[in-house]
This record gives C-alpha cells, sequence and structure tokens, in this order.
C-alpha cells in the first residue's frame, strides 16, 4: 500500500537553476530519504509520465513500522467485538427514514479497544494485518515519521521535517493517496471504493437531505475530521429550526409594515409633513421635511417590530438549547467511538518544540531534569511579544473603523446637501435614498474589503506569531491560533456593527449645540425611525457575503488531520 507520496524536481533536468544549488537540495533530499529507510520505512521512486521533471517518491510503511509507532503515538485499536447490547432511541424509527441504505454502507463493527503495546500483540483482534490499520491511520503513522525525521545539521542545530523541505523546494508537495477517483466505483469488488461510497452516498447533492454516514467519515479520514462533521452537521440541523422562527418573523415585520404607527405618522402629509427639521450639517444643509424618510421607515418597520423582540428571545433560549445539546451529541460520539481519553493518550511533543529543547531545567513536582527550548525569561519575552502584536493588530482595526467614521461623515454632508433646483426629480431621489441610506451602503461596503483585506494578512501573522511562541504540543498550539483568530476576527468583523449599534446617535448634541468629532466633523445622526435599518444593512454585507472557509484549520494537507481533505 502507499501510505505518501513525496514529489520533487529532478535537478539534473532544471537548466534555470545554479549547480550549487542544485547539489545542496540534492543532498538535502538524499540524506532526508537515507534517514526515512533508516526509520524503516520503504521508498519507491517513479518518474511522472506527463512530466519527466517530476519524480514520486512512494512512501511503504511496513507492518513493523506500523507497529511501533502505534505505540509511540498511543493510537487505540480493537482488542475483542463490543457484545454489550444497545437499546434504540424512541425516535429510532424517524431517524431509520433519512439514514443511508445498510446494504450499501454496512454499519462499522464495534469494538473494546485499548492503546496498542507490541508487547501484547496477541490480545489485539487482528484477522488481516493489511486491514487492521485503517488508512487515515495509516496516513497520520508516516506523517508523524515524515515531520521528525533530520536532513542536515548546522551549527549543532537539526533541520528536519518535511514541512521544512516543502518550503525550501526541495520538495514540491507531500500527500497521502486516495483510494480510487471520487466519482468511479472500483471494477474489483473484493475492494470496495469507500471514497466513492461517501461522494455518493454523502457529498453528491442528491444526498442533501440523508444523515451523515459518521462513522464511515471517521474510518476514512480519522476522528478529527469525524467529529468537525458531526458538529457541522448538529449545528445545521438546529440552524433550521432558527431558520423557520426568524423567517415567520421577517413575514410578521413585512406584513405588518403599513400598520406601523410611526410610520404612519411619519408618512401622514398633516403629521409628517408639518414637521420641519433642522439642518443635518452646518453651511450647505438646508431644513428638511420628515416625509423624506417615509419609505426608509416602513422599511424599517419590517426589522423593527414585535417579531424583533420574540426573536431575540428565542435566539437566546436557542443558543443555550444548542450549547447543552451538542454537549450530549458529543459525549454520545465520545463513547462510540471510543475518543474519551483521546487527547491524553495521543498527545505528543511537536517536533518544533523537541528540536529546539537546548536549555536543562529542573522541574518543580518530579524534581528531574527536563529539556526545554527557553527558559522563563524566554518564555515570557515570547508571550509579550505575541501579546503586543495581537493588540497591535486589534488597534489597527479600530485604526481603520476611525477611518470608516471620518468618511461617514465627509459623505453624508455631500449627500445632505441640497441638490440643485434645477434638477428634475429631487424630491424622489430623495424620498427612495436618505443621506443616511446612502451613506451606509457605500460605507459598509468599503468596511467589508478592508475586513478581508486585514483578515487574509492577518490570517498568515497569527501563524508566524504562534510559531514564534514555540507551544508544547499540537493542541497548545491550536488553542494559541484559535483564540488569536478568534479575537482578531471578532474587533474585525463587528466592531462597524457595535459603533452603529452602541455609539452613533448618541452623542449628538441638540439643536443649536451639535457636538463636533475630532473638532471638526459633525456627529453622524442616525436615520429618525432609529439606526437598525443601518445595522441591518451592514449585517446583511458581511453576512450575505461568502468569505470564509469553515474548515480553515482541516483544510492544511500537511497537518495533523492526515491530509486527506486537503487533496
Amino acid at each position: 500500500r502507499i501510505d505518501f507520496v513525496l514529489v520533487y524536481e529532478d535537478e539534473s533536468k532544471n537548466e534555470n537553476r545554479k549547480k550549487s544549488v542544485n547539489k545542496k537540495q540534492m543532498r538535502k533530499r538524499q540524506a532526508y530519504e537515507s534517514n526515512l529507510i533508516s526509520n524503516g520505512l520503504q521508498l519507491e521512486a517513479t518518474r511522472s509520465v506527463l512530466n519527466e521533471k517530476l519524480i514520486f517518491v512512494k512512501v511503504h510503511a511496513p507492518w513493523e513500522v506500523l507497529c511501533t509507532y502505534a505505540e509511540v503515538m498511543h493510537i487505540k485499536l480493537p482488542l475483542k467485538p463490543n457484545d454489550l447490547k444497545t437499546r434504540d432511541s424512541a425516535f429510532n424509527w424517524f431517524s431509520r427514514l433519512l439514514r443511508v441504505d445498510e446494504n450499501i454502507i454496512k454499519p462499522e463493527q464495534e469494538f473494546f479497544t485499548a492503546p496498542f503495546e507490541k508487547a501484547r500483540i496477541s490480545d489485539f483482534y487482528i484477522q488481516d494485518k493489511d486491514i487492521f490499520f485503517n488508512p487515515a491511520t495509516r496516513s497520520r503513522i508516516v506523517h508523524f515519521i515524515l515531520s521528525r525525521v533530520e536532513y542536515a545539521v548546522k551549527d549543532n542545530v537539526k533541520k528536519f521535517g518535511i514541512n521544512r523541505l516543502l518550503d525550501s523546494g526541495i520538495y514540491k508537495a507531500a500527500f497521502p493517496l486516495h483510494d480510487s477517483r471520487f466519482n468511479r466505483r472500483l471494477e474489483d469488488p473484493n475492494c470496495p471504493s469507500e471514497r466513492y461510497l461517501l461522494y455518493k452516498e454523502w457529498a453528491h447533492p442528491r444526498s442533501f437531505y440523508k444523515l451523515q454516514p459518521l462513522d464511515l467519515v471517521r474510518k476514512y479520514y480519522g476522528e478529527k475530521i469525524g467529529i468537525y462533521f458531526a458538529w457541522l452537521g448538529f449545528y445545521t440541523h438546529m440552524l433550521i429550526m432558527a431558520a423557520v422562527v426568524g423567517l415567520a418573523c421577517f413575514l410578521y415585520g413585512y406584513i405588518t409594515k403599513d400598520n406601523c404607527t410611526w410610520s404612519q405618522e411619519v408618512c401622514d402629509p398633516n403629521i409628517g409633513g408639518n414637521i420641519i427639521m433642522c439642518p443635518q450639517c452646518d453651511h450647505e444643509c438646508t431644513y428638511w421635511n420628515l416625509t423624506i424618510t417615509c419609505e426608509s421607515s416602513k422599511k424599517l418597520c419590517i426589522f423593527d417590530s414585535f417579531g424583533t423582540l420574540v426573536f431575540a428571545v428565542f435566539m437566546g433560549i436557542w443558543v443555550t438549547l444548542f450549547l447543552e445539546f451538542w454537549k450530549r451529541r458529543q459525549a454520545e460520539l465520545e463513547y462510540e467511538w471510543d475518543t474519551v481519553e483521546f487527547l491524553e493518550q495521543e498527545e505528543y511533543i511537536r517536533p518544533e518544540y523537541e528540536a529546539r529543547c537546548t536549555h536543562v531545567v529542573t522541574n518543580e513536582i518530579t524534581q528531574q531534569e527536563e529539556h526545554v527550548p527557553y527558559t522563563a525569561c524566554g518564555k515570557c519575552v515570547r508571550m509579550t511579544f505575541g501579546i503586543s502584536a495581537v493588540l497591535f493588530w486589534i488597534l489597527l482595526i479600530i485604526a481603520s473603523v476611525i477611518g470608516i467614521i471620518i468618511y461617514r461623515l465627509s459623505v453624508f454632508f455631500v449627500f445632505s446637501a441640497k441638490l440643485p433646483r434645477h434638477i428634475n426629480g429631487t424630491e424622489a431621489i430623495q424620498k427612495y435614498l436618505t443621506p443616511q441610506a446612502a451613506t451606509s451602503v457605500t460605507a459598509s461596503i468599503i468596511s467589508f474589503i478592508i475586513i478581508m483585506i486585514l483578515n487574509i494578512i492577518y490570517e498568515k501573522v497569527a501563524i508566524m506569531i504562534t510559531d514564534f511562541e514555540l507551544p508544547r504540543t499540537q493542541t497548545d498550539y491550536e488553542n494559541s491560533l484559535t483564540m488569536k483568530m478568534f479575537l482578531f476576527q471578532f474587533v474585525n468583523y463587528y466592531s462597524s456593527c457595535f459603533y452603529i449599534a452602541f455609539f452613533k446617535g448618541k452623542f449628538v448634541g441638540y439643536p443649536g449645540d451639535p457636538v463636533y468629532w475630532l473638532g471638526k466633523y459633525r456627529n453622524e445622526e442616525c436615520d429618525p425611525g432609529g439606526c437598525l435599518l443601518e445595522l441591518t444593512t451592514q449585517l446583511t454585507i458581511i453576512m450575505g457575503v461568502p468569505n470564509y472557509c469553515p474548515c480553515q484549520g482541516l483544510c492544511n494537507p500537511s497537518g495533523d488531520l492526515g491530509g486527506h481533505l486537503g487533496h
């Protein structure tokens, strides 16, 4: 079985690069592959048929290597079939209607499991050595080896890992193989294509109504990918209820918009028509009639009605139920997949951390000497640098929000200025496009563009900061990176919304004594009906455009999740 594939470009065929560079890369690659063989892996080189420059190195993991590293990585493997009786749920009849046909995807057999030990290999349930380790486990073991094998030593510092070789261009790619093409069934009936089954019964649009075959997803991709799609499916199911209630509340606001009391008063020529409003800027703006905001007040009634209050209360309850029900579902999956102690048993030191362990300190608890990459002072310096970098980027976001506010104030004066009298349709334009609406739409688009640019840049910066902090384990690394991304994206996406919801229109003064921002710009006001319509516009532009991959951490082919999904 081919467990991994390494791809590089033959230096003898590359005439564009210097010979010294080619020889240096060749030496590093030969040293790396030699160390892979020393660790028990078997390598097989094949030249590409389509491109003679490319050479594919097929990596095979023998049985002994798989057993050795399965013990090192504390991988749980089956001991004996599970003979405990289970009771069906009261709602099992309903789920059976949406479940994938068991004749197509057979249910996975359940086992009692334990961390693998070579000394007790006879206790494990081994019927066929070729299928004892599933593809996801084999890929994980091989990637574990690839990420730790060294290829050079310079100044007593070891250089190692496939990731650094990929970054330096010595290898062009490194990936595990799928068992077949996703849309074609294998001809051999004794060798079923799990990828084809997943495509046909799970990923195909015709199967959108079916329950996910999570056991097969877990078997093919591994536990982390499986738990991710389990959460995604559960979240989608819970959102259906919220979407139905939200749509009902929206329709209620749309149907009752003409019966809104304050909208009727604004549009009434005898009430709103007799109300003259103060100028919205100091020099070029004139007095204006309240009836100009008639159409915007009707639109605002759609989103600011009794249904909005009902939906807000409902979502407060929905969030709590979602969290509690997911905890229950997660506990069920942990029990079924036997991953209750997954992190504690699988966790191992990151190779980047292990390579820099040059300092010796005494553990305060065990009183034994340990190798660490930095002293306590060095750790404080790294943490301080990381926190300072995150705060700098958050302040950069706040600065961009202030810039957008200045843009709002400047453009609002232009839209609020009185149009020349010789232009026809002035009243019609102002009737359907108020200064607040025009300013809100343009500012929201600019804000969205800035959000996307900062998000792309910060994603790379966050990885660099986390790498510099040098977390000890993969869990520590993921937690640190997640915290940085969460803090940044929360401020990045929602700072403008917080400004509109809680600050805009709150400090404008009163007629005759307006409040000026930065001593120059008159503070902007909300629409006479409030800022909710502008807030809705901002959220629609931010949330309505697909801009972020929800499986960002899972799409990394060189990550800890096996690489199947990335390719």
